[in-house]
């Protein structure tokens, strides 16, 4: 067919509309495959999973907690609601560097404003980026924003870049040979792995022996942790929220006497409060003997609940919270996470009779 008064002919309009749906079906198609290849976090180590999953919170939480595994192992969120009407989130992730805390802080502000800010000081011993695996166990969850691009260049190693987290097909499309069933099975959705944030294990396997700290040959807290820590005071400060510095009771990894030192001293300095609750294990009331989970690394259930009781004890005592038993619509969202809660434990003892024997605590590798 040839133009005839101005008309197009049929290729001249299929063409276009042909490369428009080749483009699209090639977008579409690259989407999947990254949504294939990179790991889900849903068996073994499913830390990867847990930055993401606040984003699915609709509750308001007047309680924020940031760290690594001292807090997203050791207070259950759970516990605080019912216990003290508390709305709190743990946005704890796998060795979270202190930047990438005050990062998640900033990202949290995003959506809203919390009263209390609790900040684990375990991770301001690292004063560099440590490894690819735990960055992309905090960062690749955090959704896209300035405070995510910021994170990323604070936390790369020498041998990642920016790119490979913007398309994260590039770092994980040689994966082809690790994909399982849960690739597939959780390519569009994941199963939740925490409950606002609090990471639940039932099982017990008591306290043992931990090795002599080795001396070092310097106690100073690195530079860039601390100022980063600096960061978060102001942060605070500027949106009017309170901050509480905390040490988790768990013995290990050591917690130099220097360095509680340094962070006594600096939070005399700016005024905020320090609790290193290793002191309080008897107040606390932890039998280390049934109240851990992996030999005294981290509380199981019971240990976190009773360590949730003592920390929103000091929480509703000193500040002005409130008690969302008593607002309905948010005592609704909090009746569901609880339901998921027990359930969740119930299904932990039950494996754990079922097999008669503690589960492997201790994954030897990023599992999917």
């Amino acid at each position: 067919m040839s133009k005839e008064d101005g008309k197009l002919t049929i290729r001249e309009v299929l063409f276009p509309l042909l490369t428009l749906a080749a483009i699209f079906i090639t977008v579409a198609a690259l989407w999947f495959l990254q949504r294939l290849l990179v790991p889900k976090y849903q068996r073994g180590v499913v830390e990867g999973s847990m930055i993401e999953e606040y984003y699915d919170s609709e509750e308001p939480h007047e309680v924020l907690f940031l760290g690594d595994c001292e807090v997203y192992e050791n207070i259950s969120t759970v516990a605080l609601y019912r216990d003290y009407g508390i709305s709190s989130y743990i946005r704890g992730s796998a060795q979270q560097l202190t930047w990438q805390s005050y990062y998640l802080l900033e990202d949290t502000l995003r959506y809203e404003t919390p009263d209390v800010v609790v900040f684990s000081v375990l991770a301001l011993k690292y004063g560099e980026p440590q490894s690819e695996s735990y960055n992309r166990m905090t960062l690749d969850g955090m959704e896209w924003s300035l405070s995510k691009w910021n994170a990323i260049e604070a936390s790369m190693t020498e041998d990642e870049n920016m790119i490979d987290y913007i398309f994260p097909f590039l770092r994980y499309h040689s994966r082809w040979s690790e994909l399982t069933a849960t690739d597939f099975e959780h390519v569009f959705d994941k199963d939740r792995v925490t409950i606002n944030g609090y990471y639940m294990r039932t099982d017990v396997l008591p306290e043992g022996p931990f090795p002599d700290p080795m001396p070092l040959a310097d106690y100073t807290l690195p530079e860039t942790s601390m100022e980063y820590l600096s960061r978060i005071v102001d942060l605070c400060r500027e949106n009017d929220i309170e901050l509480v510095l905390i040490k988790a009771p768990t013995l290990y990894p050591h917690w130099y006497d220097q360095w509680d030192e340094q962070v006594r001293d600096f939070a005399a300095a700016n005024n905020v409060p320090y609790i290193n609750y290793i002191y309080l294990r008897d107040q606390i009331d932890l039998d280390m003997s049934v109240d851990t989970y992996d030999a005294g690394l981290h509380l199981n259930l019971s240990g976190a609940e009773k360590f949730a009781d003592y920390i929103g004890q000091y929480l509703v005592d000193n500040y002005d919270l409130t008690d969302y038993r008593e607002v309905p619509e948010v005592a609704q969202m909090w009746q569901d996470d609880i339901l998921f809660y027990d359930e969740l434990r119930d299904a932990q003892n039950a494996e754990l009779m079922q097999y008669g024997e503690l589960r492997s605590w201790g994954a030897n590798a990023i599992e999917n």
